[in-house]
């Protein structure tokens, strides 16, 4: 690796590392200051009396200069760790009062928690330790070096542990905030994909509601402008079927947004079931498709009871599909054939059908909307259903559903 390579690593290393503010650098500095005064000074107090020469010259003048230095470049300790621990422990060989330069720095590097890069310049600095103790002459003679070395190692690893303390310190803090700020993006996440699904919700709740009174009118209204030899009772019914089409379709309307508005906490209005298939069935007819209604439910859980009633859940989306499929009919099929059959019990499931046989009149249709069936789809998929659509055999569409119903418990009130 280069010497450029090298510079800019050991840069983007400690670029990583988080900015102290000024005082967190004041005090570490001022700290680093005090313990290196006090070695100072402790060295001074050793000196035997009348002592004069170069050590005692250096002691006074360049021993102070070279730890101000060490207490500078110390500073740059976090963007550049390693190359200024290696630099002032160096240093603070020929300067007592930067011994607590070269402490803050080996605690600083050990926060790194690399216990290989520490134990070597925490060894430099013990090295360092022990030359420095015989660089000034002593009042009582030179420590015994096992005495030495055993109070360098202890300081020096005082440093070191309080050092891996604090780095784990930090990485469990960091940890703690990544975990945070994981959580806020879950939940921002969470928040983003229900307010989607609110609003896949809400458009097919609207396609549900309107699309189908909506292509009512237009197709009313279209057979008013396409045949002009109806009689004028038929056009006056038409008409009223018309206003009437587009009154329900604004009373709807206001429902789905009085739902949206509503309270959380307030009941939902009733929601259509399969004793609203007869009514979907009467609407067709009177635009002029011939629609017959099979099934159980004609004469079974759809209107008595007699059969069992199917879950909410279910009855709702066999309404759904009956509602598609008869507006899909009106709009692609005028003049068609529709058969509609739902039939099914408990334990076999429910079985929803529309046929028609293609259309036999020719007038423009309404503007799809592009979620009918889509929509439908997923109201299946969530009952666990399947659901078909295509062309039918002998010509015309088909739309069919089969529909899970759990037979009910032995001994269950019917």
């Amino acid at each position: 690796m280069s010497a450029r390579a090298g510079s800019a690593g050991a840069g983007s290393a400690g670029a990583g590392a988080e900015r102290l503010g000024p005082w967190q650098q004041g005090w570490r500095l001022l700290a680093a200051a005090a313990i290196g005064a006090v070695s100072w000074l402790s060295t001074a107090a050793q000196l035997p009396e009348g002592t004069t020469g170069d050590a005692v010259d250096w002691l006074i003048t360049g021993d102070p200069i070279v730890g101000v230095v060490c207490l500078v470049v110390v500073a740059w300790r976090r963007r550049y760790p390693i190359s200024i621990a290696v630099v002032v422990v160096v240093i603070s060989t020929f300067s007592t009062l930067g011994s607590g330069a070269a402490l803050l720095a080996i605690c600083s590097l050990a926060t790194r928690r690399r216990p290989v890069e520490t134990g070597v310049v925490a060894l430099a600095c013990l090295v360092s330790a022990v030359t420095a103790s015989g660089f000034y002459p002593q009042r009582d003679g030179p420590a015994p070096l096992w005495l030495t070395i055993a109070i360098a190692t202890l300081v020096i690893g005082i440093a070191v542990a309080v050092g891996f303390a604090v780095g784990a310190r930090r990485q469990e803090l960091r940890s703690l905030r990544q975990r945070a700020e994981i959580a806020e993006r879950e939940q921002a996440a969470r928040a983003t994909e229900a307010r989607i699904t609110e609003r896949h919700r809400i458009a097919r709740e609207m396609h549900d509601v309107l699309a189908h009174r909506v292509s009512l009118v237009a197709m009313q209204a279209g057979v008013l402008g396409y045949r002009h030899d109806l009689p004028a009772e038929q056009v006056s019914a038409l008409a009223r079927g018309v206003a009437d089409g587009a009154h329900q379709a604004l009373e709807e309307l206001r429902d789905v947004l009085g739902v949206l508005r509503a309270n959380p906490e307030d009941p939902e209005p009733p929601q259509p079931s399969l004793a609203g298939v007869p009514a979907l069935v009467a609407d067709a007819r009177a635009i002029g498709l011939d629609v017959t209604l099979e099934g159980s439910a004609v004469h079974g859980f759809a209107l008595d009871g007699s059969a069992g009633e199917p879950p909410d859940l279910m009855a709702r989306t066999a309404y759904r599909i009956v509602q598609e499929g008869l507006t899909n009919a009106g709009k692609h099929a005028p003049g068609a054939r529709v058969r509609v059959t739902v039939d099914g019990a408990a334990g076999t499931g429910l079985h929803v059908a529309v046929r028609d046989s293609g259309g036999s009149q020719a007038f423009r249709p309404p503007p799809e909307s592009g979620f009918g069936l889509v929509g439908l789809a997923e109201r299946v998929a969530l009952t666990g259903g399947e659901l078909l659509h295509g062309p039918a055999a002998g010509g015309g569409f088909a739309l069919t559903a089969r529909l899970p119903w759990p037979a009910r418990p032995a001994g269950a009130d019917t």
